[in-house]
């Protein structure tokens, strides 16, 4: 049986992960056509990129705690298992609700593949550390 002690370090973990992914992501690999398809702009507004970057990194926690959780009681003990079972938590937690908002919002189809992309690797590799954590 696990304690809820057992939960923080791997949290924090997969939460640091999430957030160095979203930031190679969206700050480099995406970059320039994710800031094309939302409208924005190089400059920069200090105070709310640091909002921005924290609001992430609490996002990041909460998901971590919870994806920790869904492995724990599905058993997953593998990172395959974890990265699998996350896959599927993505295809319909994130990746379906956020299909309809972004057709709903007429976003355009490179928007939902980068922004639900991220989201399917971020949980992939998230999953597998936390499933294999030991």
């Amino acid at each position: 049986m696990h304690s809820q002690n057992d939960f923080v370090l791997p949290v924090l973990a997969a939460a640091l992960i999430q957030w160095i992914i979203g930031a190679l992501w969206y700050g480099l690999l995406f970059r320039k056509s994710w800031r094309k398809l939302v409208g924005g702009t190089a400059e920069a507004n200090s105070w709310r990129t640091v909002f921005t970057l924290c609001c992430s990194l609490v996002a990041s926690l909460m998901l971590s705690f919870v994806l920790v959780t869904v492995l724990r009681l599905a058993g997953s003990a593998t990172f395959n298992a974890g990265a699998a079972l996350a896959v599927i938590c993505w295809l319909g937690f994130i990746a379906l609700p956020l299909l309809v908002q972004h057709v709903h919002e007429r976003r355009p189809v490179n928007l939902f593949a980068i922004n639900a992309g991220y989201w399917m690797v971020a949980m992939a590799v998230t999953g597998g550390i936390l499933a294999a954590w030991r």
